[in-house]
């Protein structure tokens, strides 16, 4: 288990938007909203109620500043080994024995490359937010998998959709070699590209349709810290505020992409007809 203590940087944003746009504290409270006595507070605590957050990281996301993705640069430029994990309660504790069984890789602490990684995957939730930290892969045993036919079962799997095939001695070859990994590195597979496994695994679609519809999301990679032994190779950086316009965002381009996945797909079916289908894989 490791204590999550970090929280939003609003003193150091609101530090950054002033210089930035070369304003004062009293052009600030009009513009946003918020009184001065509330900025006062804030500068003295370095923290602040949701309300406030949403109006002063509304304010800069409208004023076109990014500051969350570009903060991702600077921090992997500052420390090279970073990871953003979205959630959408909060984080107080990270344990492995708290986690979900059916997601990706069984229970774990799931971690993207990218804070729009982490982002996609909550922007949904009004409460949620995403958190940075650095991490260590040494001294730890990782299986990596790319986007191909051991990862697309190995997800099957564990989002429990394999059925008889589960006992499969490929399958069972592969979750052995999971199950002994303190990391796991693989491509993202978000609900959208699960409906794709999904068909695969129904015998809808072959496995070369299947994967290369797969392909067109490029979301990236996962890091799933699976042992308490990985956990202690996490160091939690930096919570970061979601505001509604950054919510809307990021909304509207996950139904872009969604556009996209199933427009791949329909193209995959007609270009990799002859492909093998699960049954004729795992026979």
């Amino acid at each position: 288990m490791i204590k999550v203590n970090c929280d939003y940087n609003i003193r150091e944003d609101i530090g950054f938007i002033l210089e930035a746009e070369k304003m004062n504290s009293i052009e600030f409270s009009k513009m946003t909203k918020v009184s001065r006595v509330t900025l006062d507070a804030i500068e003295k605590r370095g923290n602040a109620r949701d309300d406030v957050c949403e109006k002063v990281y509304s304010f800069i996301y409208e004023s076109k500043y990014r500051i969350n993705s570009v903060k991702e640069e600077l921090l992997k430029e500052k420390f090279q080994n970073v990871l953003f994990h979205g959630s959408k309660n909060g984080l107080f504790e990270i344990t492995i024995e708290g986690s979900r069984e059916n997601c990706d890789f069984g229970k774990g602490f799931y971690l993207g490359e990218t804070y729009h990684q982490a982002l996609s995957f909550v922007c949904e939730k009004d409460r949620s937010s995403v958190y940075s930290f650095k991490y260590s892969l040494e001294g730890l045993k990782i299986k990596r998998f790319d986007c191909d036919l051991e990862w697309m079962l190995a997800i099957c799997y564990y989002r429990g959709t394999l059925g008889n095939y589960s006992s499969s001695r490929i399958v069972k070859n592969i979750i052995n070699d999971i199950e002994m990994a303190d990391v796991i590195i693989a491509p993202i597979a978000d609900n959208k590209m699960f409906y794709v496994m999904a068909q695969f695994t129904e015998g809808e679609v072959n496995a070369d349709a299947a994967l290369h519809s797969l392909s067109a999301s490029k979301l990236g990679l996962q890091f799933v810290f699976r042992t308490e032994k990985a956990l202690q190779k996490l160091i939690p950086i930096e919570k970061y505020y979601i505001s509604n316009p950054e919510r809307e965002d990021c909304r509207k381009s996950l139904v872009e992409r969604s556009y996209e996945i199933d427009t791949k797909l329909r193209l995959a079916k007609r270009e990799f007809r002859n492909g093998l289908y699960i049954e004729e894989l795992l026979k």
